[in-house]
């Protein structure tokens, strides 16, 4: 084929069109012509409202994973700061009903000294102030052990009250800490004085150990004792000074087949749970010694009248 039959001109793919430059210049009036056009004339606006309801579905489907996790999230947060603040009010009302308790456990510790310290004034013999530490730990007797010893002048045999009534008597004494046997002890017995009739009587403790009780042996069946009679310290003993409240009688059973009743009573003192107590000094020290069998006796002679 001779050269000249041969097209001097660029194939189809090789020929340019208008330059990129200008291209960008047309396109950017013409957006900027239609920008302006719907601006005045709004012709945009019912194409953009079908496209917002095609895509509406689309939109939504697309939210709710998001959503779905906002929500969890918020959901296990609430949660969480729901029982972190359940927990703080449990412990604050649980710190409340602790402090409602040592008040209420307060006031009545004031109320009973101030009932002991009334009773000191109106006591006629010496007496000291002593708090319970603990049970004694034989489970077979009824005994407690009080803070104060021999060093602060406690003696074996002194009474101990608290501010309704007779709580014991000191039984063995240490140096820094007492033990006192409580009425209530099945080895303890303390002579008594119906305070209704003046008759007299003792008082035991419970033998069969099952109750805080008081026992008023060898009664006849036909004494006059009733139910609700308060019995006191006769002071025969010289241990226990008289007058002092001991228990109440409880229940009286007359039995045909012996000569004596049986006479229950209850102590007035608090043997269970008593806090604060008062020891008293023995009658017996504040007693004149007793004479001896060998010292002459005194005799007063009258002189006859002339």
């Amino acid at each position: 084929m001779p050269l000249g039959t041969l097209d001097g001109s660029p194939p189809s793919f090789y020929r340019q069109g208008p330059s990129a430059l200008s291209k960008l210049i047309i396109f950017s009036a013409l957006a900027i012509f239609l920008i302006a056009l719907d601006a005045r004339l709004g012709l945009a606006k019912p194409i953009r409202t079908g496209l917002s309801l095609v895509l509406y579905p689309v939109q939504w489907l697309a939210i709710q994973p998001v959503l779905w996790a906002k929500s969890g999230s918020d959901y296990l947060e609430s949660m969480g700061t729901a029982q972190s603040k359940e927990t703080a009010l449990r412990q604050q009302i649980e710190l409340l009903a602790q402090r409602a308790n040592q008040l209420d456990t307060m006031a009545l510790e004031n109320t009973r000294l101030r009932n002991l310290l009334g009773l000191r004034d109106r006591l006629t013999t010496s007496a000291q102030s002593a708090q319970v530490l603990y049970d004694a730990a034989d489970p077979y007797t009824r005994k407690v052990i009080i803070d104060q010893g021999a060093i602060a002048g406690i003696a074996a045999g002194s009474p101990v009250i608290d501010e309704t009534g007779v709580l014991g008597q000191v039984t063995r004494v240490y140096p820094a800490v007492s033990e006192v046997t409580l009425v209530t002890d099945r080895e303890q017995a303390i002579p008594i004085l119906n305070t209704r009739t003046g008759a007299r009587g003792v008082a035991f403790g419970d033998a069969a150990m099952r109750s805080n009780t008081l026992e008023l042996r060898f009664m006849s069946t036909n004494a006059d004792v009733l139910p609700g009679d308060i019995l006191s310290t006769s002071g025969v003993d010289g241990v226990y000074p008289p007058g002092l409240p001991v228990a109440k009688v409880d229940k009286i059973e007359r039995r045909v087949d012996s000569a004596f009743a049986r006479i229950s009573c209850t102590p007035l003192a608090l043997v269970s749970g008593v806090g604060h107590v008062l020891v008293l000094k023995p009658v017996t020290s504040q007693m004149a010694a007793r004479p001896s069998p060998d010292a002459p006796a005194t005799t007063v002679k009258k002189e006859s009248k002339k």
